[in-house]
């Protein structure tokens, strides 16, 4: 909402005023959304934050300024050469053909869920475990979500599952799938079956596509959802709203996450690794024929001004908001060498300790950033102990968060499914049992030393 105002009292300011009343009112900003992330766990004001925004604006203050003040002196604050430009660098970065500046993370899901056709009596697989809009771009769509339960190890979506899934759907069988851990193989039948008993699927059930998500900024196997893709003939859409930069290695090179899928998204939230002073996205693609109708539903389904081809969107990204991604995304390198840097940190402290169950951290062999850590999740043996340290957490002022308190699969909104609890027992024993600590690329060591420290004084 402030940045939507800026113009309005740029203009009537004097010009010797202009930049410092810029700079107030992007401080109020960014001072928000620093507060917004560290009161969601109940405290809003911290000694170490979950997040803050206000120490990455500092060193970038001016170069913001001269962006934004460099959109308002030229007039074109609507699809102008910010947006443009944010395009195709990003799509460079990526190696994807075609990329798509829009409103937010949610509407790339829901514009991307509609380009591929998808609706009434379509069926999309996807995780449990992520944030709402994932599944709710389906149902806007008229289609139904599938929630298949994750993998324990990296909170994604378990592959296993879906090759059992889409094996028993289109062979009507398990037999000869590919399946990497075969040690839960009999846990997985199960939950598959009682998936596909929920939803009454057969050899005639219409599964359109998949939704996996890169979650927590963790790359899930590139090369395998490529094999999937091609021998189901499913349809891929990537969410990597919380991954920008994250790779992974296939074909004797490295490619970005959202590379593979038939069309993927970006969200530039202002908490993500690459993040916007209000709402943003992105779709890409590599196909001229989906970014042409990704372009249309941007804004209203028209191809050519007040010339309707169908009902679309008011989904534009932001000039201003362009502008301000720009700059960030000079930095945006440096900034995930320095997330992995305290990501290290925290292992080297954290993997001594007893009652944790499992640490995010995943090696960058040959340098390939497979986790580009936008959240640091740890999960702890028990709920008891999440309780204990969310406690002690409240009392220092350290922030945290918990992603995600009830997989969607059992939300009220998806009662209609038919899903019960146990129904997917990883994404629920997760929801009781990890903890998201505080991770930016500005966190001083002393803070991630504070953070292990009292996990430490309450688990020993």
């Amino acid at each position: 909402m402030i940045l939507k105002i800026i113009a309005f009292y740029f203009i009537i300011s004097k010009p010797t005023n202009r930049l410092h009343l810029l700079e107030k009112m992007l401080q109020a900003e960014v001072i928000y959304y620093s507060v917004y992330k560290t009161t969601v766990a109940g405290e809003d004001r911290m000694k170490i934050p979950l997040f803050d925004l206000t120490r990455q604006y500092e060193k970038i203050r001016f170069e913001v300024l001269e962006s934004i003040d460099e959109v308002l002196k030229s007039g074109r604050v609507i699809l102008g050469p910010h947006v443009e430009k944010l395009e195709s660098e990003i799509s460079k970065y990526l190696g994807i053909e075609y990329a798509l500046g829009v409103s937010s993370g949610t509407d790339a899901l829901v514009i991307a869920v509609k380009a591929l056709g998808i609706g009434p009596g379509d069926l999309v697989i996807t995780t449990p475990y992520t944030f709402f809009a994932t599944a709710s771009c389906v149902v806007r769509n008229g289609a139904t979500p599938i929630f298949l339960d994750v993998d324990e190890k990296s909170y994604n979506l378990d592959l296993d599952e879906v090759e059992l899934l889409l094996a028993g759907v289109y062979r009507g069988s398990f037999e000869g799938c590919e399946v990497e851990n075969s040690k839960d193989l009999n846990r997985k039948i199960e939950t598959v079956k009682r998936v596909m008993e929920i939803y009454g699927l057969s050899t005639r059930s219409r599964i359109k596509a998949m939704i996996p998500v890169h979650l927590f900024g963790r790359t899930m196997p590139l090369d395998r959802l490529r094999k999937m893709k091609d021998k189901y003939r499913i349809k891929i859409i990537e969410d990597c709203a919380q991954s920008i930069g994250s790779q992974w290695f296939m074909d004797g090179k490295v490619v970005h996450s959202g590379s593979i899928g038939d069309i993927s998204i970006l969200s530039f939230f202002p908490t993500k690794n690459l993040g916007a002073y209000g709402d943003g996205g992105m779709i890409m693609t590599g196909n001229a024929e989906l970014y042409q109708r990704c372009r249309k539903l941007r804004v209203h389904g028209a191809e050519k001004k007040y010339f309707y081809d169908e009902i679309g969107y008011n989904a534009r990204l932001d000039e201003i908001q362009a502008a301000i991604l720009g700059v960030k995304f000079r930095h945006i390198d440096k900034w995930t060498y320095q997330r992995k840097k305290i990501a290290d940190l925290y292992e080297k402290l954290l993997r001594v300790l007893p009652g944790i169950k499992r640490l995010p951290n995943v090696e960058w062999r040959n340098n390939v950033k497979y986790h580009v850590y936008h959240q640091y999740v740890v999960e702890f043996e028990t709920s008891e102990i999440r309780e204990k340290v969310m406690k002690v957490f409240q009392e220092k002022g350290i922030g945290f968060s918990i992603y995600y308190p009830l997989p969607l699969h059992l939300q009220r909104c998806f009662e209609y499914l038919g899903y019960k609890k146990g129904d997917l027992p990883v994404s629920e024993r997760l929801s009781e049992t990890t903890l998201a600590l505080p991770i930016f690329p500005e966190m001083r060591d002393e803070e991630v030393m504070e953070v292990a420290n009292t996990i430490g004084e309450v688990v020993r």
